[in-house]
């Protein structure tokens, strides 16, 4: 079994609130999750109501379609222009 973690950081200029930025997380998260068979977290940045840190995994056989599949994600997030794209990290780990 292959796991795959996708490490997304993205900005939000502009934004001056928590309200705001954790209406913009719920958004992503529920927008994925309903596309997608992977699971979605704010890990990372919480109290920064200018950037958003997102954990997103997947688990499969193969580590080329989860590589893919995290990739497909990534890109579907872009396309939703609901935040700026920053960093990605992608990590992958056999059980």
């Amino acid at each position: 079994m292959v796991v795959g973690v996708l490490s997304l950081v993205m900005y939000l200029p502009g934004n001056r609130s928590l309200k705001g930025k954790r209406s913009v997380v719920k958004a992503i998260k529920a927008k994925v999750s309903n596309r997608y068979n992977v699971s979605v977290a704010e890990i990372d940045r919480l109290d920064d109501v200018a950037s958003i840190g997102l954990g997103v995994v997947q688990a499969g056989n193969e580590k080329d379609h989860v590589d893919r599949c995290l990739r497909t994600v990534a890109r579907f997030v872009e396309g939703l222009r609901l935040a700026q794209p920053g960093e990605e990290e992608y990590i992958f780990d056999n059980y």
